[in-house]
């Protein structure tokens, strides 16, 4: 990392390099790629293609640098971490999150990710086995055979299920009619929209819904902190942790619930949705992840130790989040003016970084556009691939994803065949990377 001043290139003095732009037929070729295949990803491609791992967008009030590759990913994660920071407080997450975990900075998000860390970290997982194979369950129990079911729907509500159940010691089941409306309008809330361009767009429909989760959330903590002023064992859970730890508030806990209720249902849910139209898509895939799972489990549900056997479900799962990361775009803002690579970033600037781009680089990857899960026999270039983020403020939920995944596609492909109805699906950027308009399948069971 250099500090603001002139950069040495090749043994001589220079002033820093201008980043690029995209130029008016070059946009033009992005936008005709976004309207044909329904997303920006693919444009983002065309981009980063036309003018290398950095550029600069120029669009209203949105001018961020945008970043792709291993080296400049390494840089902002690790290298100049110190250096940038994650909350931009105009933006929805950050007026959502407030101090919740994912947004917050310095020793605000350092001392909760200490007191979080243990609740989620793998010496835990095991616990949480059995809720996941049997929210799984609940749900997969009320298919019917002759029915459709878009599974980007069914996976999301077998992820709140199991965040609810093992992270706040809540039966979510009677309470997933009542809140699907409002947690969906939480999620538009903070996707991309016109809130890019214009900061302060007025968005009062929202506020309703917003109330209605966090007066759930309160009531789940008001009746937490009644059993311990009653003096009853707190369950040994996240908000079990966070209710019993000294100087933090009912404010910062809603913080954190709605932090994990968010990342950790919603990335789960594009995580298990692609999955399953990969599975439907690739059914010579299907029928080896079909082999392997009967060998190692039989109809045993799945525990600890037999998830370890499954190591073509890794795999899979594994290229499942390189073509479609959930989190398809890191953000930070630069706290000093910085240069790097020649190039230089003004305090106060957004830098993104493209996890799907880096994860689709013929740089890193052999035929980076096909699905071929055994690439992952060899490890890959550190830092291109990067589902979870990377360096200390990685994701601290990925094991517990990692696990979560593991189990639910394990006893879904033990219980039930799949059929795939509709194979025409775009890449949706909602708050993570959707299968739009769904994935419709029909389940019979086994």
């Amino acid at each position: 990392m250099q500090q603001l001043g002139l950069t040495k290139r090749e043994g001589h003095t220079s002033a820093p390099a201008k980043i690029p732009t995209p130029g008016g037929k070059l946009a033009l070729k992005a936008l005709q790629v976004m309207l044909r295949t329904g997303s920006p990803l693919p444009a983002l491609e065309v981009l980063h293609g036309a003018l290398g791992k950095v550029f600069r967008a120029n669009l209203p009030s949105f001018k961020p640098i945008m970043t792709a590759g291993a080296e400049w990913a390494r840089w902002l994660l690790v290298e100049a971490r110190d250096s940038f920071l994650w909350k931009a407080p105009k933006d929805p997450i950050a007026r959502l999150l407030r101090d919740g975990l994912l947004v917050a900075d310095g020793e605000t998000h350092d001392a909760m990710r200490r007191l979080m860390n243990p609740a989620l970290h793998r010496s835990a997982l095991a616990g949480y086995v059995e809720a996941m194979w049997r929210a799984t369950d609940r749900i997969a129990d009320l298919w019917q055979p002759d029915q459709t079911y878009d599974m980007l729907t069914e996976m999301r509500k077998i992820a709140l299920l199991i965040v609810m159940e093992t992270l706040f010691s809540v039966d979510f089941m009677p309470h997933i009619e009542q809140y699907w409306s409002p947690l969906l309008h939480t999620l538009r809330y903070i996707s991309p929209g016109l809130w890019i361009l214009w900061a302060d767009v007025p968005r009062p429909h929202y506020w309703r819904a917003l109330r209605r989760i966090d007066n759930y959330l309160h009531q789940i903590i008001r009746a937490r902190r009644a059993l311990q002023a009653r003096g009853g064992a707190q369950p040994n859970d996240l908000l079990g942790i966070l209710i019993s730890a000294e100087g933090v508030d009912d404010a910062m806990i809603r913080d954190q619930m709605l932090t994990m209720i968010i990342a950790g249902h919603d990335t789960s849910t594009g995580l298990l949705s692609w999955a399953m139209y990969l599975l439907g898509a690739h059914p010579d895939q299907a029928q080896r992840l079909r082999d392997e799972v009967d060998s190692a489990l039989g109809g045993a549900p799945p525990t600890i130790e037999r998830l370890a056997e499954l190591k073509y479900l890794g795999r899979f799962i594994d290229e499942t989040l390189r073509l479609y990361p959930p989190a398809h775009l890191g953000s930070r803002i630069a706290a000093q003016d910085l240069t790097h690579d020649g190039y230089l970033i003004r305090k106060g600037e957004r830098v993104t970084y493209s996890i799907y781009v880096t994860h689709r680089m013929a740089e890193y990857w052999r035929d980076p556009a096909e699905f071929y899960p055994d690439r992952f026999l060899e490890k890959p270039v550190p830092y291109s691939f990067l589902p979870f983020g990377g360096g200390a403020r990685n994701c601290i939920g990925a094991a517990f994803a990692q696990v979560e995944a593991k189990v639910i596609l394990a006893r879904l492909v033990q219980c039930f065949n799949f059929t795939l109805l509709k194979r025409d699906v775009h890449m949706h950027m909602g708050v993570t990377l959707e299968p739009r308009p769904g994935v419709f399948m029909r389940a019979t069971r086994r």
